[in-house]
């Protein structure tokens, strides 16, 4: 019996890749689905231990890159109201829309008011510090952020701060993985599932993986133990041939989450159809804000119409958000897209599959 503090030691690792050789299993493929994974798999190197016919593959877990270029041309164009603040987490600065090289990182160079904040607390004491001009913070995240944002816009109307609103970019985990499942093409064996976004919504939340589709799946940790056991874990669900929800994280995620957080999100958030780069329109898929908050809703203080168009590269970042696809089998990957000219979101976010694989496993 190996036990979690083993998991975090290299003797540990080492029993459990020989435990993962021991269950002789055919060619298979774990899709992680959090940007955190994606980076601690690569940088780990887990992917060269794990047996050949063990494939780790990452899907819609990174924020921004699961944000349409059509959606970023909005934002663009908004950037250009000169009675206009934007603000949000460093991520989203240079994710580009459908015009190659066009992002908010550029429209700040040229003169537009972008500020970058670390929470959406930070948004709302600009907007007091700045009374006449429109404050638009972009929510980013999945259930991770949701939460704060939420608190965010309760703050505001509490503190009578019209001039504040949020654009909700924030996106529903399990309506992505149902729509994977539902693809024409789903090949995955079994879901490593997100740790951070199961502190709010409980392990439980990802009980619908095993009892409605029979998929095996683990809530993981982010060192490379946790990885490993969680891994472990779901290769012996599939040995067994008996799919069902284990809790690697047990330090952090209990079967419920977070009730407070998901308490203030129900306060502020509906779900709503949304638009996913890859997956296109998922239903109830995203978070939108209540009625009751329209003051500080930003598609209804300003004109917000998306198109549905992405920009003209070759890049495939909407297939390796799927798993369809490795980034070193884009056409661009390591030449025309690098971090520090990047055409797709995969390569900017620091949690992108691309940025990743750039970073660990390009040698």
């Amino acid at each position: 019996m190996l036990y979690e503090a083993q998991f975090r030691s290299p003797a540990g690792s080492g029993q459990m890749l020989k435990a993962i050789e021991a269950l002789d299993l055919p060619e298979l493929h774990i899709m992680e689905v959090c940007g955190t994974h994606t980076m601690a798999i690569a940088k780990s190197g887990l992917r060269q231990l794990l047996p050949p016919q063990i494939h780790l593959i990452s899907g819609p877990g990174c924020p921004v890159c699961v944000t349409p270029a059509g959606v970023m041309d909005e934002i663009l164009r908004l950037s250009e109201n000169p009675n206009v603040i934007l603000t949000t987490y460093g991520d989203l600065l240079r994710v580009p829309g459908s015009v190659q090289g066009d992002n908010l990182q550029r429209r700040k160079a040229l003169g537009a008011d972008v500020r970058m904040v670390y929470s959406p607390m930070d948004s709302l004491d600009i907007a007091a510090e700045e009374p006449d001009r429109e404050v638009v913070f972009l929510g980013v995240g999945f259930e991770t952020t949701a939460p704060g944002t939420a608190i965010a816009v309760r703050e505001a109307r509490d503190r009578g701060l019209k001039n504040f609103s949020v654009l909700s970019l924030l996106k529903r985990t399990e309506s992505a993985l149902r729509a994977l499942i539902g693809s024409p093409d789903f090949q995955v064996s079994g879901f490593l599932c997100p740790g951070h976004v199961a502190t709010i919504v409980g392990a439980d939340g990802f009980d619908f993986l095993s009892r409605e589709y029979g998929i095996p799946s683990v809530v993981g940790g982010f060192e490379a133990g946790d990885i490993l056991a969680a891994v472990y874990r779901l290769l012996r669900q599939i040995k067994e041939g008996v799919p069902r929800l284990e809790n690697e994280y047990t330090r952090a995620v209990t079967p419920e989450g977070n009730p407070m957080a998901r308490a203030v999100m129900a306060e502020a958030f509906t779900y709503r159809d949304d638009v996913w780069r890859g997956l296109g329109i998922i239903p109830d898929s995203g978070y939108g804000l209540r009625p009751e908050f329209a003051a500080f809703d930003a598609e209804r203080k300003f004109p917000f119409h998306p198109e549905d168009k992405e920009a003209v590269t070759g890049c495939k970042c909407g297939e390796i958000i799927c798993g369809h696809r490795e980034p070193m089998q884009c056409p661009l990957f390591g030449t025309a897209c690098v971090p520090e000219n990047p055409v797709g979101p995969c390569m900017v976010s620091s949690e992108g599959a691309c940025a990743a694989a750039y970073k660990y496993q390009r040698l």
